[in-house]
C-alpha cells in the first residue's frame, strides 16, 4: 500500500458551527465512488475526488483491468476507505472459466441477466458451489492488496448471495455492507429489506440506513447532489456515484455522465451544503458512522 505521489491537495474538513446542538445529532453521510479499478479514468476521478473534494470511500473491483493502478492510488491516499465491489454480473470474474463454467462465458465475463442468474443461484446446487468459489476468490484478492476492508457492495437483495457473502466474508473481516434502501423505493421491496436488516443485525454487520444513487445512477451531477443534500433523513446515509475524468468507460454505462459526477464531487456548493448540515464520515469504519 505504499508509493509516492505529489503532496495532497485535499482540503481539511470544514468546521460546522453547532449553535449549541450536539454534533452527534446531525445526519451522518458517507460519499462513495463505485467501480474503482475499472479504468484509469475512474481511478483518477477517485483520487481527485478524495484529495480535492468530498469523496471519502471507494468500492474496488478486484478483477477489473485497472485494479493495480487503483491499489497504488489507494496506497498513497491511506485515508480513503476502500471496500470490495463484489462483481457477479456484467463484469469479469477472478476465477478462470474452467472453474466456474456456469457463471461466465469463455472470456471469463459474467452474464448481465441478473434475474435469470438469481433463479439459477437459488435452485441449482452446482451453480451455488461455483458462486461460493468466486465470492471467496474476490475476497481473497482484496485481502492480497493489503488494504483494510471498509465495506462490501453488491446487489445483496438476493438471499443466496447474502448468505454466501456473510459466511465467507466473516473470514476476511467483513464488518459493513451497503444496504440498497433508497427513500421512495417500491413497497414490494420492504419485506426483503427488512429481512436483510434482521440478518445483518444477527451477523453483527453494520449497514447504512439510507442510500442515494440508485434512482439517478449515472446522472449524479451537482444539481442532483444539491437536491439530495437539501434534507437528508436522520441516521447514516450513503451517497454513491460513478465518477471518471472523461466520458465513455464501458458500453453498459454509455449514457453515464461520469465527468459531471466528478464535477459534483469537486463542487464548492456541494462541499458547503455538507459542511452546513451533515457529519461527513471517513467510510463505514469511521466510529462516527456508527454513532447513535
Amino acid at each position: 500500500m505504499k508509493s509516492r505521489s505529489r503532496p495532497s491537495t485535499r482540503q481539511a474538513h470544514t468546521s460546522v458551527p453547532q449553535g449549541g446542538r450536539n454534533s452527534d445529532a446531525r445526519p451522518r453521510l458517507i460519499v462513495t465512488a463505485d467501480d474503482f479499478g475499472l479504468h484509469e479514468a475512474v481511478n483518477d476521478a477517485v483520487e481527485r475526488g478524495y484529495r480535492e473534494g468530498i469523496l471519502r470511500a471507494a468500492s474496488l473491483m478486484v478483477a477489473a483491468p485497472a485494479v493495480a493502478d487503483a491499489v497504488a492510488r489507494a496506497a498513497r491516499n491511506p485515508g480513503l476507505a476502500v471496500g470490495l465491489h463484489l462483481v457477479l454480473a456484467d463484469g469479469r470474474a477472478m476465477l478462470p472459466p474452467a472453474r466456474i463454467p456456469d457463471l461466465v462465458d469463455g472470456h471469463g465475463v459474467f452474464d448481465a441477466n441478473m434475474v435469470r442468474n438469481g433463479f439459477r443461484f437459488f435452485f441449482l446446487p452446482h451453480v451455488r458451489r461455483q458462486l461460493a468459489a468466486e465470492i471467496r476468490a474476490q475476497f481473497e484478492a482484496f485481502a492480497a492488496t493489503g488494504l483494510k476492508l471498509d465495506h462490501v457492495k453488491h446487489f445483496h437483495l438476493h438471499p443466496t448471495i447474502l448468505s454466501l457473502m456473510l459466511n465467507i466474508g466473516r473470514e476476511y473481516g467483513l464488518r459493513a455492507i451497503r444496504l440498497p434502501s433508497e427513500p421512495g423505493m417500491g413497497p414490494w421491496l420492504r419485506p426483503w429489506l427488512a429481512l436483510m436488516r434482521r440478518r445483518l443485525d444477527r451477523a453483527g454487520v453494520a449497514y447504512n440506513d439510507h442510500v442515494f444513487g440508485l434512482r439517478h445512477s449515472g446522472g449524479m451531477d451537482e444539481s442532483v447532489m444539491l437536491e439530495i443534500l437539501r434534507d437528508l433523513p436522520a441516521g447514516l446515509s450513503e451517497v454513491y456515484l460513478h465518477p471518471a475524468s472523461h466520458g465513455h468507460i464501458t458500453d453498459s454505462m454509455a449514457d453515464y455522465r461520469h465527468a459531471d459526477e466528478l464535477a459534483a464531487l469537486l463542487s464548492p456548493r456541494v462541499r458547503q451544503a455538507i459542511a452546513e448540515r451533515y457529519r461527513l464520515c471517513e467510510g463505514f469504519s469511521d466510529p462516527a458512522a456508527a454513532a447513535a
